[in-house]
């Protein structure tokens, strides 16, 4: 199961755990993903993405067609 969102192609970044003395150690940053449901009117079909939170607020303003327009003109999708 990969941690990439499906509409904005957001991953895991990298960086460091920095300790009190300065000692820093690899680690990893992942997009909050959460998995969602979504309608589709044009299609009266529903979908299932892994989306992150981001992306969510994006859709409650836009609405699901137009940012999935928007992602596959883009070339995320």
């Amino acid at each position: 199961m990969s941690r990439i969102c499906d509409l904005t192609g957001k991953g895991a970044m990298n960086g460091h755990n920095v300790s009190n003395s300065n000692v820093k150690t690899k680690r990893k940053f992942y997009p909050n993903l959460k998995l969602k449901k979504f309608y589709i009117p044009e299609e009266n079909k529903w979908i299932t993405l892994k989306v992150s939170t981001s992306a969510v607020k994006t859709i409650s303003k836009k609405g699901i067609t137009a940012c999935i327009n928007k992602f596959v003109k883009e070339g995320s999708i």
